[in-house]
């Protein structure tokens, strides 16, 4: 049971399966204001679950020279392009990071990201992120790792390359913008979005409660069907 004083209204206009995205909202809204996305930079997104692609649909309204995704899965890669990249591209394939580097530039003075978000929730993308972050590039990492953990290589090109590695964490406001931010204002801008982007075309699968196993089995045994899942209590 929740106390009242913890509860968040649902606004007026926004339907009950709009506002299931308030938290990945909230955490896409977060990560760019973390990044500070600049006009004419080039940026990835590592990741391309629900939060990745509310990243990526939110960064392809900035005038970036470039805005490349990664995901394993076809079908996110897909929804990925439906979002606005410029490019889509499977991390487990050599011919695609190929691509990818060309891209962006890897080989010539000046080139790779210059911000890279990874969102994909594996510490081994630590790594993907420092291989395509440029000279002085950025890397936010918006990903919850809990008990995982993986090598992580801070030798050569990322101490070379002076990267900054910046953690992202929703729960609280960035020092820097604590003065005129607080949660209800990000609340606000979070449900505005929603109301204009309809995150609820993301959702796969309408189940019951009941089905509960079911839903967290698709989620790890099918991630090319399910994306986002959500529980019908009506049902």
């Amino acid at each position: 049971v929740a106390e009242p004083e913890s509860l968040i209204p649902l606004p007026d206009g926004i339907a009950p399966e709009a506002a299931v995205f308030l938290a990945n909202m909230e955490t896409a809204v977060n990560l760019l204001q973390d990044a500070s996305p600049r006009i004419g930079e080039r940026a990835v997104v590592i990741g391309q679950g629900i939060v990745g692609l509310l990243t990526s649909q939110l960064l392809a309204e900035f005038p970036l020279a470039g805005l490349f995704a990664l995901d394993g899965v076809e079908t996110r890669r897909e929804y990925a392009r439906r979002a606005g990249v410029t490019g889509s591209f499977d991390p487990l394939s050599d011919t695609d990071l190929a691509e990818l580097n060309k891209r962006l530039q890897l080989e010539h003075d000046g080139g790779g990201a210059d911000l890279v978000l990874e969102v994909s929730g594996s510490p081994q993308a630590l790594n993907l992120a420092i291989d395509l972050c440029g000279y002085a590039g950025r890397i936010v990492v918006g990903s919850w790792y809990g008990t995982k953990r993986a090598e992580v290589n801070l030798g050569e090109r990322f101490h070379r390359n002076r990267i900054q590695l910046l953690s992202s964490q929703v729960s609280s406001i960035a020092p820097e913008l604590s003065g005129r931010w607080d949660k209800a204002r990000r609340f606000d801008v979070a449900w505005e979005l929603i109301e204009k982007r309809s995150p609820q075309r993301f959702i796969t699968h309408r189940l019951p409660l009941e089905s509960a196993a079911k839903a967290y089995a698709l989620l790890d045994e099918s991630p090319h069907e399910a994306l986002q899942v959500v529980f019908d209590y009506q049902a």
